[in-house]
Parts: C-alpha cells; sequence; structure tokens
C-alpha cells in the first residue's frame, strides 16, 4: 500500500528568448539553481548548480543550455527531482540570471524572454520578465518543504540588481511572491 504523495515531485524549469540581433553580442540567460538546509533555509547554499554542472547527488541537472537563445521554443531546460532531495535540506531556489557579454543586460533589453516550470505535462508556472524588466537576475520558483516531507511549490516572480556571481550569493535571501 502507497500512501499519498503531496506537493510536486520532479519539475522542469525551462527558458525561451530570442537571440540578440545582428552585429550585437549574444544574449545568454542562464539558470541558477541552490538548495539550502532545512535549519537554515536563507542562508548559505549547501550547493549551487548552474552553467552546465549538476548537484553532487544529481537531483538537479541542467539538461539543456543555450548561450544564444537560438533554437525553436524553450531553450535552456532544467530538472529538480524533489522527491529525491535529501530530507536535511528544506528549500530549492531556481532563479534566472543574464549573463553581461557585452556590458549590463537586461531582461528588458532581450526579446520574447520566457519561463515555464512544469511537473510532467501540468504547468506550475509561465510567464514573461516585463516586471523585472530593469533587472538583470530573477527568482522564478521556490520549492520549500513542510514537516512532513512534502515540498510545495511558492509562485511568483522576484528581480534582482546583482550581477550574475553576487546573484548567486543573493538567492537564499529572494523569495517568490
Amino acid at each position: 500500500m502507497s500512501g499519498f504523495r503531496k506537493g510536486p515531485a520532479k519539475v522542469e524549469v525551462a527558458l525561451k528568448w530570442d537571440p540578440a540581433p545582428a552585429g550585437r553580442p549574444p544574449h545568454d540567460l542562464d539558470l541558477v539553481a541552490a538548495t539550502y538546509a532545512a535549519g537554515d533555509p536563507h542562508g548559505e547554499p549547501v550547493y549551487v548548480v548552474h552553467f552546465g554542472s549538476r548537484s553532487p547527488d544529481g537531483t538537479i541537472t541542467l539538461d539543456r543550455d543555450s548561450r544564444t537563445g537560438q533554437g525553436f521554443g524553450y531553450d535552456e531546460v532544467m530538472t529538480v527531482e524533489l522527491d529525491r532531495i535529501r530530507p536535511e535540506l528544506g528549500r530549492v531556489v531556481v532563479g534566472v540570471s543574464v549573463q553581461d557579454q557585452g556590458g549590463r543586460v537586461t531582461f528588458g533589453e532581450i526579446a520574447n524572454a520566457g519561463f515555464r516550470i512544469r511537473e510532467g505535462h501540468t504547468v506550475l508556472a509561465e510567464g514573461g520578465f516585463a516586471e523585472v524588466g530593469d533587472c538583470p537576475a530573477a527568482l522564478v520558483a521556490e520549492f520549500v518543504r513542510d514537516a512532513a516531507g512534502a515540498w510545495t511549490f511558492v509562485a511568483g516572480l522576484r528581480g534582482s540588481q546583482s550581477g550574475p556571481a553576487e546573484f548567486v550569493r543573493a538567492m537564499g535571501a529572494l523569495r517568490a511572491g
């Protein structure tokens, strides 16, 4: 007999955007995930997954990494297997950072930038970055584990003025919503 599973178990976070206009440096949006200890959910991350890396236990992987936005549909995809994450980890945040190859670039300067978060075929959240258009980074997903061990998805886009390196350090303090 199996118990009822509550909350998301395996989610996919995906990004899409249009390539930079001809003659301009390519736009590169990067997915970044950070995990936090249950006892310190807003402190230092236990580990961070970004730029083609994966979590030490294989529960968070960057499955597709685009550096230009060229292609059809979603160009960058990350899988987060919440149901396999160690019990001592209580929070996972996923953000997007604009790599500033030609100077500071914000979401407002990138055409058709968008994200989608889904579990299987069920879309949990989907949208663009217009409300954080003046920012070069944003939190797009937050997953919090409750005392019973079930994960909750917290929807909400939260912009950050941090550059790529600073954003990784600032993610713990950000909250969706």
